[in-house]
């Protein structure tokens, strides 16, 4: 006799709870223990469709709450303080990967997606380290925040490209320019009615945020742009943070947030524990050898990058070391990437996110120690007598 789905529906997300309470003690990114549930799960969800359909919620709503925290102005603002250091993160993440890879006999396509993977730092690892270790009012965390809020506007876009070429197999040059057409429709689209429609709504958003109703048209909306999206052969996620840039138009995001977060917890974790349920580790991981290339390499990429990139941002040495140090663990976003592939090589990125997050998170951990080692311990200025 099988189990009633809403028992199992219960007993997972009180698995969840019992893990984030965990998490949250131990100070172990939940984004781990969350993966480690779907491995463990994986016999009894692996393949559910419900479960998939929840996931997918979730990371909507994770990138359409992500899109609220940019309006246009401030969009423009980080992109002109932080884009060399923003372009040198994509190269030497994005870009040296997909070369290692594609030197080491994968193909093109594969090499491309294993450097999408590789590329992003995970924010919410990122910001809860930071705020655990009481570190954001630091320098470093400064510019390491604002490299987090590039990755996060690049990587919907490299999203795009990745999945347009895992359904072709490749992009030819009227076909990419297609795709940059539609993406630039979709832009277009969010722009006007950001700037026309959602602009003159603050007072409206204001007089109802409270009704119990008010929330059906956050969701509505951040699915359905979302939605369309997908209609035209996009990311659903490219879509959502859109949306999510149109309503932070309102200049009512504070309150917004307060209302879609509580939404977008419940359903994220289902997400990550689905992309678990896939990953049958009892196969054994694939490509060792070049997993253990691709994981070294991943971890000089963001120092390299914390270095070149801080100094270039305007940090001292010891600042750009430490942020370069506190910079390597990947989560959400690579999670998503690794979700377009299939088989071994799932195996093999799903593998990599799980050493990034905990070697990242020690790493993080271990910064500030590392830096007073090489430039010593930073003196604290003289009392006045």
């Amino acid at each position: 006799m099988e189990l009633p789905f809403l028992f199992g529906a219960g007993l997972i997300l009180l698995a969840l709870f019992v893990l984030g309470f965990v998490g949250f003690k131990a100070k172990i990114p939940g984004i781990v223990l969350y993966l480690l549930l779907g491995i463990a799960l994986a016999g009894v969800v692996g393949g559910d469709k419900t479960l998939a359909l929840a996931g997918e919620i979730g990371i909507i709503l994770l990138f359409f709450v992500l899109g609220m925290e940019f309006p246009m102005t401030r969009l423009a603002n980080i992109a002109k303080k932080v884009w060399p250091a923003g372009l040198l993160d994509f190269a030497l993440n994005f870009g040296v990967t997909a070369l290692i890879v594609y030197w080491m006999q994968l193909d093109l396509v594969s090499s491309l997606l294993i450097g999408g993977v590789v590329y992003a730092t995970s924010s919410s690892i990122t910001a809860k380290l930071l705020e655990s270790t009481k570190r954001f009012a630091n320098d470093d965390s400064e510019f390491m925040l604002a490299l987090l809020i590039f990755e996060d506007i690049v990587a919907p876009i490299l999203i795009v490209v990745l999945v347009g070429m895992m359904t072709t197999g490749g992009l030819s040059g009227s076909e990419f320019g297609w795709l940059f057409l539609k993406v630039s429709l979709l832009f277009v689209v969010a722009i006007v009615l950001g700037r026309y429609v959602f602009s003159r709504m603050g007072t409206f958003v204001e007089r109802y945020i409270s009704e119990d109703f008010f929330v059906l048209l956050m969701v509505g909306i951040s699915l359905a742009y979302g939605g369309l999206a997908l209609y035209l052969d996009l990311s659903e996620v490219l879509g959502a943070f859109l949306a999510g840039i149109m309503l932070a138009e309102t200049r009512k995001t504070e309150e917004l947030e307060h209302m879609m977060i509580p939404i977008r917890d419940l359903f994220l974790p289902l997400f990550f524990v689905y992309f678990g349920s896939n990953l049958n580790i009892f196969e054994g991981i694939p490509m060792v050898g070049l997993l253990v290339v691709v994981f070294l390499w991943s971890i000089i990429g963001k120092i390299l990058t914390g270095l070149i990139g801080g100094r270039l941002y305007g940090l001292t040495m010891r600042q750009s070391v430490r942020a370069g140090l506190s910079f390597t663990q990947r989560g959400e976003f690579s999670i998503i990437i690794a979700a377009l592939a299939t088989g071994s090589l799932k195996l093999f990125s799903g593998m990599f996110i799980l050493f990034s997050a905990v070697s990242g998170m020690v790493l993080f951990l271990l910064a500030p120690r590392i830096t007073n080692t090489l430039f010593g311990k930073k003196k604290k200025p003289a009392r006045a007598a």
